[in-house]
């Protein structure tokens, strides 16, 4: 197998009669499949929950699930590439993975297994992998709140945390295709210990699992129809539950402390926020930017925009597909 680390710009229109892309977004908690048109838009999309405590075929078995799926379109035999964005780390020059959320996979060869599963149903196509946060930033860099932004940060807030850059009006994903990987940024040095390893990382204090774990050990306990979960944690805030605010305010002010560094590195100038916490709007957002006027206090980073994204829960899958857009002609797995 021959990886290719695409030449990753923005995509243009296609070419008349170019086909669709088959999408395909791995997380922590679900698998998501689409055929994503070159205008963007997507039709039959499908998912599967990410099987967990189960061996590493075990998984693929599901994303084998969602190829089989996607293979019953009557467009299948149109499909030209396709894009697979996955929870990192990743390895984009070897084509592996190793998700921090997904235990059972450990330098696993997904560009490949996949491959082999899309030509078991007739497609063999170029087929990309990229880190999801890099997917997320293509999406929202091609058709989302970062469109018509040089400079982005982009950044997954959900099981995990993840993220991805535009600099100068193209990806930058890095020789491995981890650039941007904000989510393990340490901005804690006494913090607690995270799942890569590190201490102190954003993960460890932003992500939804870790809002709803610090909510319940400082004593919050879900109201009567509310989950142990950042969601239910985002209603209590709301309601003007003190602790689950102080929850909100702790991951806010890690995020903005990450934030404000990447800029200072790499002078973007907004930064766009997604995933499944980032539904929690200002209870996020607000933390985030008064958080952010402590950090970024140099003349070149003052007045960052953070703004939600905005094509939602497609963002995985329409990225996914911009990757594979941008594969070099004759680029192959």
């Amino acid at each position: 197998m021959t990886s290719s680390t695409p030449a990753l710009s923005t995509p243009r229109a296609a070419a008349p009669g170019t086909g669709p892309t088959v999408a395909i977004d791995i997380g922590g908690t679900k698998i998501a499949g689409a055929l994503v048109h070159p205008d963007g838009t997507m039709t039959a999309t499908t998912r599967r929950p990410t099987p967990r405590a189960v061996s590493a075929d075990a998984v693929m078995a599901a994303v084998a699930e969602v190829v089989a799926d996607l293979a019953r379109s009557p467009l299948w035999p149109s499909v030209v590439r396709c894009g697979v964005g996955s929870a990192g780390p990743v390895d984009t020059s070897r084509g592996t993975v190793s998700p921090v959320n997904i235990g059972a996979w450990r330098e696993f060869p997904v560009q490949a297994r996949i491959a082999a599963e899309l030509a078991a149903h007739g497609a063999r196509i170029p087929t990309v992998l990229v880190g999801d946060g890099v997917a997320m930033t293509a999406a929202e860099h091609w058709l989302g709140a970062a469109k018509g932004h040089a400079n982005a940060l982009c950044m997954v807030v959900s099981t995990g945390v993840g993220g991805g850059l535009v600099l100068n009006n193209r990806l930058h994903p890095g020789p491995t295709g981890n650039a941007g990987h904000i989510g393990h940024i340490s901005v804690a040095f006494d913090g607690d210990p995270c799942v890569c390893g590190g201490h102190g990382c954003v993960e460890s204090l932003a992500s939804g699992t870790a809002i709803a774990a610090r909510a319940l050990a400082q004593g919050w306990t879900p109201a009567d129809g509310q989950e142990a979960t950042a969601a239910g944690v985002a209603a209590a805030a709301r309601a003007g539950d003190p602790v689950a605010e102080a929850a909100f305010d702790r991951a806010g002010r890690a995020l903005a402390a990450a934030i404000a560094a990447t800029a200072t590195l790499v002078e973007t100038r907004i930064a766009v926020i997604g995933g499944g916490v980032a539904a929690s709007g200002e209870t996020l957002f607000a933390p985030i930017r008064r958080h952010l006027a402590s950090y970024a206090t140099l003349s070149f980073v003052q007045d960052i925009e953070v703004v939600p994204a905005s094509l939602g829960t497609d963002a995985g899958l329409i990225g996914a597909a911009a990757a594979a857009m941008l594969l070099p002609e004759g680029a192959s797995t």
